[in-house]
């Protein structure tokens, strides 16, 4: 029955999606109620399997042989799949209030909804053939709400976001043919599925292929240089670039990585080599580049585009470090900043919402007139920032740890790199909240006398997500007991334990 309940999770949000714009809603919240209802129940049903995991996979479709379309809930998927059923029943809820004069509602919750289920398979895929599928959906469903605005800076950012996920799928099908080839199987195994002692010389063949790969697939996770598109992605309407820069896109591009380095080719086989240190390399370099453009940019959505650029780089280099402190690190900085990029960008929104301002200049003042938005957007800065109460502290601690015990020289690199960010966030975030909170003995603040908060739709996920990053950083045990389970899990499985 399990299995089945896999099937549902996925589908359900899909197909109930697809009828939206179908079926003959009379009223506005009528609709809202059937899609909210929707959403969660597809994330009660994916709580019921991570507490309940099925034993068994799933076979949707057999193409032949070891070919097919198949699901199975494992530890590392749960912890994605965990990620994803916690935050979209709140966006959805946001995305009532926000997309309320947008137009296009019906489409628009349409593709919003099918994400859903995407993510959800990517989550569960047994197989990097199953993975490789949704993964290629992931675009289809995501494209149209780039461009739902229809602007010349829509289509602009639809192309560039459509160019860029096609050339990353290519090179990650290059890797996916490999591991069909080369591995004993195409399912996601702990330790790969790759036989080193027996590649001989093609051994530095699959190197070179692992790094297309590991590339490809972190097109989605923005990994430079193929980070141009995410910043451009931000003319879309702020549900959906919180979608693309916390929980979706960006996610399913750092968890496909994880997947390909840990279950296809295998930390054994790559540790120490070449290309181990080039993917640290680029994650490192991502990591320093991706905030120093957050300083310098004065578009508020696009300041946070950047930061989500460097924050990615986080968790690819504490996948690249190969290491179970590495892993453990990247799992807790992939849950973290889910929540703290989520919040911040739906701060972000409710500004654009209440007053049409997008630039950081034309915040003076707002955080008088919207005080619960604003300290609530401190919360999410203080928290990328590292300070120690939030859950970016905890965090960033497990990677400095796992950059400190892996006796890598490119690691300790990680680790300055990972010292510098935090400084550099610091300046681009509280330049902001000081600019809100702080605008001068002369701002005129009868020029924004209208402003006020949000309501409840949008208030609700902004708190609810503030309260989460306190429990998780004064509670970190709720976290690191978790994540060093799975972590456990993959490594002893990997042995052979």
């Amino acid at each position: 029955m399990n299995a089945y309940m896999m099937v549902i999770a996925v589908l359900l949000p899909m197909l109930g999606g697809i009828l939206i714009p179908i079926l003959p809603f009379r009223k506005r919240s009528v609709m809202a109620c059937y899609i909210e209802l929707l959403v969660i129940a597809a994330s009660v049903t994916v709580f019921l399997l991570i507490l309940n995991p099925p034993s068994e996979a799933f076979v949707l479709f057999r193409f032949t042989g070891q070919l097919s379309i198949s699901l199975k809930l494992d530890a590392a998927g749960s912890v994605f799949a965990a990620i994803v059923a916690f935050l979209w029943p709140f966006a959805t809820l946001y995305s009532f209030e926000y997309m309320k004069h947008e137009g296009h509602e019906r489409v628009f919750f349409m593709f919003y909804t099918l994400t859903y289920g995407v993510t959800l398979g990517i989550a569960m895929a047994e197989d990097i053939v199953t993975m490789y599928f949704f993964y290629e959906m992931l675009t289809m469903v995501t494209l149209p709400l780039v461009l739902h605005t229809l602007t010349r800076e829509a289509v602009l950012a639809s192309r560039t976001y459509l160019y860029y996920s096609l050339g990353g799928a290519a090179f990650a099908f290059i890797g996916m043919i490999f591991i069909l080839i080369y591995g004993s199987t195409s399912n996601f195994m702990p330790g790969g599925v790759l036989d080193a002692a027996a590649l001989g010389e093609k051994a530095n063949l699959l190197l070179f292929v692992y790094v297309l790969c590991f590339c490809g697939f972190s097109v989605k996770a923005a990994m430079c240089p193929f980070c141009a598109w995410l910043p451009k992605a931000g003319v879309a309407p702020t549900p959906v670039t919180a979608l693309l820069h916390a929980v979706a896109v960006v996610k399913a591009g750092a968890f496909a990585t994880m997947r390909i380095t840990y279950f296809s080719f295998g930390a054994e086989f790559l540790r120490g080599t070449w290309a181990q240190n080039l993917i640290l390399a680029l994650t490192i370099f991502t990591i320093v580049f991706g905030c120093s453009r957050a300083l310098k940019e004065t578009h508020l959505k696009r300041r946070l585009a950047w930061s989500t650029v460097s924050n990615l780089s986080y968790i690819l280099f504490g996948i690249a470090l190969m290491t179970p402190l590495g892993l453990a690190g990247a799992f807790s900085h992939m849950l973290c900043h889910a929540l703290m990029k989520i919040c911040s960008f739906f701060c972000a929104g409710a500004v654009i919402y209440k007053t049409g301002r997008t630039y950081i200049h034309q915040l003076d003042g707002l955080g008088r007139k919207m005080p619960k938005t604003f300290v609530i957007f401190t919360v999410a800065s203080m928290a990328l920032m590292g300070v120690p109460g939030l859950c970016g502290f905890v965090s960033k601690w497990n990677l400095a740890k796992g950059a400190a015990a892996a006796g890598n020289p490119l690691a300790y690199a990680g680790l300055g790199a990972i010292l510098v960010s935090a400084l550099l966030t610091a300046i681009y975030m509280l330049t902001i909240v000081v600019r809100a909170f702080f605008p001068g003995k002369d701002f005129d603040y009868e020029s924004i006398a209208d402003v006020r908060d949000p309501n409840w739709r949008m208030m609700l996920p902004l708190c609810v997500f503030a309260v989460m990053m306190f429990v998780i950083g004064l509670h970190p045990q709720l976290l690191t007991e978790a994540v060093d389970g799975v972590v456990a899990a993959v490594f002893q499985a990997a042995s052979g334990v």
